[in-house]
């Protein structure tokens, strides 16, 4: 029977039923017991999130490290090289062994005068040359990535957000590209082009050569990742509200989208500036990158070609900086990209 429920059910809650003082605030018990609980969920960012996870991935954060120690010696390259070394160009021929043009120390003449030894027939110091080398090749695979980044951004978003004939030009022209032979082309290409350029000296000039080279040639790449990721997000709910309220497609574009694609194009951004490190040692191993003297990794492997049987220090050195640079940048994004991962644990 209803009658019978007992008192609790007939509580009143009007105004006239009394409200004691512990019915008015917690107790301090429990705001000390609520307290832990709602620290547990507090709510975190994508950014604390991603810096979350990256921080636990200890091989990424190692890469991380060296790729920061790399841009400061790149920076500081001048500074280094009067505290630690000699001029790139200087020769020092008391340091050679006339008769067979071969360091006279043991281990490609490393010494506490030359750290990393010097370089066979002329003596420059390895440790300068290998300072401004890590100033060339990050520079162009730095600025060679930026150029890829935002050719490929641009024309992937416009292929994927607009489709129809605009998606099909730029889909065949990354196809072309892609199809390419990247390498024969600038051989041909920085082979006819001069020395120096706007008045420049030629190690800047063939660094502007490379880096529109290598950034041209680079953005299908990203381009395509782009593209495929604007096809998803244009049929998001968040793209449809939009524009049911109005909002003109570079608004979709710049507020709604680009945000959404900041991560896998930051990743990829990561990853392929390894793969321009690689190319330019390429190109000057073949003589067609950074003319001699002009230090460079891959002109120093060209130059070991012909001593590393009775030198082999100097192909060493420049070969072992190239691997552990590109073996930082690979660690480094591979970690960028689980923690950016929203679908990992």
């Amino acid at each position: 029977m209803v009658a019978g429920r007992g008192p609790a059910n007939n509580m009143s809650l009007g105004p006239e039923a009394p409200i004691s003082d512990e019915m008015q605030a917690p107790t301090a018990d429990a705001a000390e017991v609520r307290g832990p609980a709602e620290k547990a969920i507090a709510g975190r960012s994508l950014k604390q999130i991603a810096w979350r996870r990256l921080k636990r991935d200890k091989v990424a954060m190692g890469g991380g490290f060296v790729v920061l120690f790399l841009i400061v010696v790149a920076i500081l390259a001048p500074v280094l090289t009067k505290l630690f070394g000699y001029p790139i160009d200087e020769f020092h021929q008391d340091q050679i062994d006339a008769t067979f043009g071969t360091p006279i120390k043991p281990f490609g003449g490393i010494s506490s005068d030359f750290i990393l030894g010097v370089e066979p027939t002329s003596g420059r110091d390895v440790f300068s040359r290998i300072v401004y080398g890590a100033q060339t090749s990050l520079t162009v695979a730095f600025l060679s990535a930026f150029v890829s980044t935002v050719l490929g951004v641009l024309f992937g978003t416009a292929a994927g957000f607009f489709g129809g004939w605009v998606d099909a030009f730029i889909s065949r022209v990354m196809d072309f590209l892609l199809a390419f032979p990247q390498l024969l082309f600038s051989i041909a290409l920085v082979s006819v082009l001069p020395d120096s350029i706007f008045g420049m000296n030629s190690r800047v000039s063939a660094m502007l050569i490379l880096i529109g080279i290598i950034g041209f040639f680079g953005w299908p790449y990203i381009g395509r990742i782009v593209r495929g990721q604007t096809l998803s997000l244009r049929e998001r709910e968040f793209v449809e509200a939009a524009r049911s309220i109005g909002a003109r497609s570079p608004r979709i574009l710049f507020r709604e989208m680009l945000p959404n694609l900041a991560a896998p194009i930051l990743v990829y951004a990561t990853l392929i500036i390894p793969t321009n490190i690689l190319t330019e040692a390429a190109l000057s191993f073949l003589g067609v990158g950074i003319p001699p003297p002009n230090p460079s990794w891959g002109g120093m492997l060209s130059d070991a070609v012909a001593t590393y049987s009775i030198s082999p220090m100097y192909m060493i050195i420049p070969g072992t900086a190239i691997f552990i640079t590109v073996l930082a940048f690979n660690l480094f994004g591979d970690g960028l990209r689980d923690a950016l991962d929203p679908k990992a644990r």
